[in-house]
């Protein structure tokens, strides 16, 4: 059962379309009773789906290292947050506490913690479900590349199948509401 998201996005907002869609992906979350563990920040996306999930009386669990709480990027309205010493120990904790993974977009952060709990679960450390958000086409490329690496033998075609790609938040309600 699905209680609590792990959330990978972008600590930038990108146009205002990706803005919209984390607040609204918050909304979701709140309205099916799904916390959100995230990065912890007040900006960009990861802010906005924060605010998104609060708005709607939701849970979020916050994980930050203390380096970034020092450049003020904490969002301080969370009652749970968790301050780690650094950023193995921030995606230890966020992996921990969740019961599933979705990567919406973001920049190299995003794609470090999609990959690494996609190697994890190559390796069957977990068996989480992973999703990968691709509206308007931003992660087109990415699965390309991602495909290109399977047919030249660098990924097998079942560890290519840990990432299920949703094009819409209704296609990953969906998807979600068939897992549980």
């Amino acid at each position: 059962m699905m209680k609590k998201l792990c959330v990978f996005c972008g600590s930038k907002s990108g146009n205002q379309q990706y803005l919209k869609d984390a607040e609204t992906l918050g909304h979701l979350l709140a309205e099916n009773k799904i916390g959100l563990v995230y990065g912890g920040a007040k900006v960009g996306l990861m802010g906005a789906l924060a605010d998104g999930v609060l708005a709607k009386g939701g849970d979020v669990w916050g994980v930050m290292p203390q380096s970034l709480i020092d450049l003020e990027v904490a969002h301080k309205d969370l009652k749970m947050f968790y301050t780690v010493s650094n950023m193995h120990e921030r995606k230890q904790k966020m992996y921990d506490l969740s019961d599933g993974f979705l990567a919406i977009p973001g920049g190299m952060g995003t794609l470090d913690e999609l990959f690494e709990i996609t190697t994890w679960g190559q390796l069957q450390y977990h068996n989480k479900p992973i999703w990968l958000l691709n509206s308007r086409g931003f992660f087109d490329n990415l699965l390309g590349h991602l495909r290109l690496a399977s047919r030249e033998g660098f990924i097998s075609a079942s560890h290519l199948n840990l990432i299920t790609e949703v094009k819409s938040l209704s296609a990953w309600h969906d998807d979600w509401q068939k897992k549980i």
